[in-house]
């Protein structure tokens, strides 16, 4: 089932290649966990130099105007300067340092330590493909009691952005709208709600080459489309989510490369209470921001304080003449607050939840990225698509791919 999106609906979201909001790092490939589906190649030896990753930062400063860094890999925090990499960015670079990892080696000693860094924020990877300790072969919904757990103790700190990455699978999809219900329920310590659809390759509908060359496909480290024989889209995610909730609505978008219909990066904005969720803004607030944003300091931003999402009431309000969704939200919650007087005192939280396609392949073989992508990483000085780094990495160029002859 798919459900009708219309990029003309939404504000396409203005990131390119050379401005920016984020700059994704990658200071090891050493993991410390197993994922299904990642496109990382895991590597014990792999730990890289606090010159060379200010080489990388360097890179990004002379090519990509960008507000946040993506501190991702494997898993940084298994490598042993991982404050000192924070500090460095913060500090010596201006960028906000976002700290993606499975949080296995999070404690709250190295939490604190991360903060006085200068820690902007976190996104943890918390899903049922992973092979977690103690908690191997528990559903999505179980899984809440460890984000839970790992948002309270963030929370404790104070002050730091976070985000759950959900990886969704086929036998998966049916959780989406309950991990988004859970996730309203804490909209006060949960900033953002991101479901990355499964990835694999595509083997038995295309070859793969390097440089002309046809390679072995099982190389790769997504191998296996007997995992995912029919890929998901951000347009099966809606269908999902609006069978429970048929107000959700998007407000802005990135497109894909290639296929102007294709959403690659889906975005909603929502406000709510830990009672209630009032309404979605729509594309006005999220060109507004933007525009305004960059217009004040020079660029685009992914990351808000959690201070400033706590002040939605203000947000809607300033908005609503130019924005419908906002004007619906305001609607809902006066109208909700005539019934419970004490929704007039509850802060009113803004949270976004983001689907997010990977790369699919057209039926020539073009590869449909994401326009506009903001995971650009750095390889050999140069900008490159961290979801593919391990081709560059492994081939010393990009494959292509080229639709299979019948027999």
């Amino acid at each position: 089932m798919e459900s009708e999106l219309n990029p003309k609906d939404y504000y396409r979201l203005p990131w390119t290649l050379n401005d920016n909001v984020l700059g994704w790092l990658e200071p090891t490939k050493r993991c410390n966990l197993y994922c299904e589906g990642c496109y990382s190649r895991n590597d014990p030896k792999s730990d890289r130099s606090l010159a060379e990753i200010r080489t990388d930062l360097e890179v990004f400063q002379r090519h990509r105007r960008l507000d946040s860094i993506s501190i991702a890999g494997g898993d940084p925090l298994v490598h042993p300067d991982i404050v000192e990499i924070v500090r460095m960015i913060r500090q010596d670079f201006g960028y906000k340092p976002i700290l993606n990892t499975n949080g296995l080696a999070l404690t709250p000693q190295l939490l604190h330590k991360l903060k006085v860094a200068g820690l902007f924020g976190f996104t943890l990877h918390v899903d049922s493909s992973q092979s977690r300790p103690h908690w191997k072969g528990k559903t999505e919904l179980e899984l809440c009691e460890l984000r839970l757990q790992f948002a309270q103790m963030i929370a404790a700190e104070g002050g730091l952005s976070l985000a759950f990455n959900s990886t969704v699978f086929r036998h998966t999809l049916s959780d989406v709208p309950k991990l988004m219900e859970w996730a309203a329920k804490h909209i006060d310590i949960v900033h953002s709600m991101v479901f990355i659809l499964f990835r694999t390759s595509r083997q038995t509908e295309y070859d793969y080459f390097a440089g002309g060359k046809p390679i072995d496909v099982e190389q790769l480290v997504y191998f296996g489309q007997d995992k995912n024989p029919e890929p998901l889209t951000a347009h099966d995610v809606v269908a999902e989510i609006r069978k429970t909730h048929p107000q959700y609505s998007p407000c802005a978008y990135l497109g894909g490369t290639h296929d102007p219909d294709s959403f690659k990066w889906l975005v909603s904005l929502r406000l709510g209470t830990k009672q209630k969720v009032h309404g979605y803004l729509g594309p006005r607030y999220m060109e507004t921001a933007q525009v305004a944003h960059h217009l004040v300091f020079n660029r685009y931003f992914a990351y808000t304080d959690p201070g400033i999402l706590s002040h939605g009431r203000r947000f809607s309000a300033l908005l609503s003449p130019i924005d419908g969704g906002a004007r619906r939200t305001v609607k809902s919650y006066l109208g909700a607050a005539l019934s419970d007087p004490r929704e007039l005192v509850r802060p009113l939280h803004i949270q976004s939840v983001v689907i997010i396609q990977p790369i699919d392949f057209l039926p020539d073989g073009s590869a449909n990225m994401c326009d506009g992508c903001p995971d650009m990483t750095v390889h050999n000085g140069q900008l490159v698509w961290s979801c593919r780094l391990d081709e560059r990495k492994e081939h010393g160029c990009w494959l292509n791919a080229a639709p299979r002859r019948s027999a």
